[in-house]
C-alpha cells in the first residue's frame, strides 16, 4: 500500500524530495525496509512525539516548506498536492491545508507549512495532541501564523477514501482492482465516476468517525492538564 502511495506522490510537479518519516519502533521495520528496498529516503524517529520526528526528518533537507501527507492515504491525488502548494506559495502563507476545514474526501488531506513555522511548533507545542498531530499548534493559532484553507469546488467531505481500519481496506482494494490494471496513473474524477456505478461501495465504511485519532488525542490533552494542574 505505501508502495502505490508513494506511486501518486511521486507524480506531482512541485515536491523536490520525498522522505518517509516512520519511527523506531521494531513494529515499524517492515515499513523502512519496504522503502529503502524502493529507493525511498527514509527518516525515523519519535514513535509518539510525531511533530519531533518531522520536524527532524525536514530540517536534513533545509526546505522551505514541507509538505506533510500522512501514509494511510493511498488514493492521493497528485493534482490536489499541488494544488495545495502553489495555493501557499503564490498566498506567502505559513500554513495552508485542505482538510482542516474539509470539503475534499478524507483521504486527500494535504498540508504545506513554511519550515520555520514547523520549527516555532516544534519548539513551543506542549499538549499530546500537537505533539502526535503535528500541525495543531499553527493552525490553532492565526494570531502567530498566516493560515490559508483550500476549499474544492464540490463539498465531497462525506466520502472516506483513507485506511485506519478493514472497512476502509476493503474500500481502497475495490478501487485499485477496478481501476489501477487500467490506468495507473487514475485521479479523483476516476474514483468519483467509479463511484457512481458502484454506490453501494462508500457504505463499507460511511459509519466510521472522520479524525476519530484527534478525538483520542484531545482526551489525552485534558488528561495532561488535569496533572499539570495537581
Amino acid at each position: 500500500m505505501i508502495r502505490r502511495q508513494i506511486e501518486r506522490i511521486q507524480r506531482a510537479r512541485l515536491i523536490d524530495e520525498l522522505v518517509v518519516a516512520t519511527s523506531t519502533d521494531s513494529s515499524d521495520d517492515a515499513l523502512a525496509s519496504v522503502c529503502n528496498s524502493a529507493g525511498i529516503n527514509v527518516f525515523r524517529g519519535s514513535l509518539e512525539d510525531v511533530l519531533d520526528r518531522v520536524y527532524r526528518a525536514a530540517v536534513e533537507c533545509t526546505p522551505d516548506y514541507v509538505v506533510r501527507l500522512t501514509a494511510d492515504c493511498p488514493l492521493i491525488d497528485p493534482e490536489v498536492i499541488d494544488e495545495v502548494i502553489r495555493s501557499c506559495q503564490v498566498g506567502n502563507y505559513d500554513y495552508t491545508s485542505n482538510g482542516v476545514e474539509p470539503t475534499y474526501p478524507d483521504g486527500l488531506d494535504v498540508e504545506v507549512i513554511r519550515l520555520a513555522a514547523l520549527e516555532h511548533a516544534w519548539r513551543e507545542a506542549r499538549l499530546p495532541s500537537e505533539r502526535e498531530h503535528v500541525t495543531p499548534f499553527i493552525y490553532h493559532h492565526p494570531e502567530l501564523f498566516s493560515i490559508y484553507h483550500v476549499k474544492n469546488d464540490v463539498d465531497f467531505s462525506h466520502l472516506r477514501w483513507t485506511v485506519d481500519n478493514a472497512e476502509d481496506f476493503r474500500f481502497v482494494t475495490s478501487v485499485y482492482e477496478a481501476l489501477y490494471p487500467v490506468k495507473p496513473s487514475f485521479k479523483t474524477q476516476d474514483v468519483l465516476a467509479l463511484l457512481e456505478l458502484h454506490p453501494d461501495w462508500t457504505e463499507l465504511n460511511r459509519h466510521i468517525v472522520r479524525n476519530e485519532g484527534m478525538k483520542k488525542s484531545l482526551l489525552a490533552d485534558q488528561h495532561a492538564g488535569k496533572v499539570t494542574a495537581k
